[in-house]
């Protein structure tokens, strides 16, 4: 019966060798999403707390740029705007005295005009009480226009200031440097009291939990590939360890190219063929640049 045994494993791995079937269709590289983290903002940089390999959360700060002169244009520009404020007239009380003079001339135009009526003054006397009524009204008018443009401007200048404050704030928050997504740093180019610049890049980090594998496949495979469609993958640690993940085919290639060197496919022969990417959640042992298979 041992005998036997033995005989049909040797059978097996026999037509194993002569069908020379391989456990995979596709190989290719693991990768991540890859995010560069540049400075928003000019200045020494005060703290930079981060390492390459560091694992950090979305939100999370690791540095800061010097925010001195920032907080000092804002504190001059509130202290603008209480000038402004303080230089706004106050329109009722500066009209009082035009207000009450042209109340009087109308009580004095009536009072004329009553006598008139009677015959007991003449008309030139009721003409002149309502020129005088005309001519305060006038200047009740040109005070309210001029104050009201007054307040106007000052009321501009200030929002002025307002939109300068928050542009102000902005650059400082700005000097704040945020982590802006969850994964791992990946490189670090900067370091501590360092002068950066806007747009100088401080540190690359990616989402290792969403990996992706980028495989090649030929035009013969390709029809029984689609986006969505659940796949087998296989990470290589070398020396036959592998481990595997259940996958999602993310994205195909509109286009075909020539076989990467470094990539086999079913067809070796293959000329051309079409990159595939396969979305695997890691567990923490895959790693970019390894190698991994992809099975159909």
């Amino acid at each position: 019966m041992k005998k036997l045994l033995i005989m049909a494993g040797v059978a097996a791995v026999m037509a194993a060798c002569t069908t020379g079937e391989k456990e995979y269709d596709a190989t290719g590289t693991f990768e991540a999403t890859e995010t560069t983290v540049s400075a928003e903002q000019s200045g020494r940089l005060l703290t930079f707390d981060i390492e390459e390999g560091d694992s950090v959360v979305a939100g999370r700060e690791v540095g800061l740029i010097d925010t001195t002169q920032t907080w000092l244009q804002i504190q001059q520009a509130i202290a603008s705007k209480a000038v402004y404020q303080s230089q706004k007239p106050d329109m009722e009380a500066q009209i009082a005295a035009t207000r009450q003079q042209l109340a009087k001339a109308r009580q004095e135009q009536q009072r004329y005009q009553e006598l008139v009526a009677d015959g007991a003054a003449p008309s030139k006397m009721l003409d002149d009480a309502a020129n005088q009524v005309k001519v305060l009204q006038r200047q009740l008018e040109a005070q309210i226009s001029a104050l009201t443009t007054q307040h106007t401007t000052l009321n501009s200048q200030s929002s002025a200031v307002d939109v300068q404050v928050s542009q102000l704030r902005d650059k400082l928050r700005k000097c704040h440097i945020v982590v802006p997504l969850s994964g791992t740093v990946l490189e670090k180019y900067v370091e501590q009291d360092e002068f950066v610049a806007v747009g100088k890049p401080l540190f690359k980090m990616a989402d290792t939990r969403q990996m992706f594998l980028r495989a090649y496949v030929t035009s013969a495979q390709l029809q029984h590939i689609k986006v969505g469609r659940q796949v087998k993958v296989f990470a290589d640690y070398g020396n036959g360890q592998k481990k595997e993940y259940a996958g999602t085919v993310s994205w195909i290639a509109s286009r075909s190219e020539f076989t990467p060197k470094t990539i086999l496919t079913d067809d070796e022969r293959a000329d051309l063929v079409y990159a595939v990417k396969v979305a695997v959640v890691s567990d923490g042992y895959i790693k970019i640049g390894m190698y991994g298979e992809l099975k159909l």
